[in-house]
């Protein structure tokens, strides 16, 4: 069962849940952004890029600013700016200008994963002309061009669900209560 919005933990709510009254709210968060940071990591995202994220997840707002995000994370502004370099390429978080500042804010959207998935379309259909051009040079009778055909077919295969496994997680955004995101 997935706990909804009346979950008080670390990235929700200002309360507090059971054993954690005595923890304060930032200690909550920081604990919760390096251990969601780690887990990134550990699956293939660069390390300041994972730590600038999960704490851009776990804001209130779901915005920080560069400064906030220095403080917050105790790295220096070059550091924080990479990290939402390569977020920002990867459609994950989004630059917004502060009005009447030059000072930006750096947002995480509600459907991020979504964002992040769905644009990864370019790149599998990079990949899957690339591994196309592999069968034809080493030949599809051989064994690394079967190879290439099969992660080939993989890649074709997964470039024809996204579109209706994203379709359907739409539909079950809503049936969660979350309502309905943002095209």
């Amino acid at each position: 069962m997935i706990e909804q919005h009346g979950d008080k933990s670390a990235g929700s709510g200002s309360g507090s849940g059971p054993g954690e009254g005595e923890v304060p709210r930032e200690a909550r968060v920081s604990r919760f952004v390096e251990h969601f940071a780690a887990q990134l990591v550990e699956a293939g995202m660069p390390r300041m890029p994972s730590r600038v994220f999960a704490a851009l997840l776990a804001s209130e707002t779901g915005t920080l600013t560069s400064a906030e995000l220095g403080e917050q994370l105790q790295v220096s502004p070059a550091g924080v700016s990479g990290a939402v370099r390569y977020l920002a390429q990867q459609h994950m978080v989004s630059r917004e200008r502060e009005p009447g500042s030059r000072r930006e804010r750096y947002r995480v959207h509600s459907n991020q994963w979504y964002e992040a998935l769905t644009n990864r379309d370019a790149l599998l259909k990079r990949w899957s002309d690339a591994l196309a051009e592999g069968v034809r040079m080493l030949g599809a009778d051989t064994s690394a061009g079967a190879r290439l055909a099969e992660t080939l077919a993989f890649f074709d295969f997964i470039e024809s669900e996204l579109g209706g496994m994203m379709e359907r997680w739409h539909a079950h955004r809503v049936t969660l209560g979350f309502g309905t995101p943002s095209p």
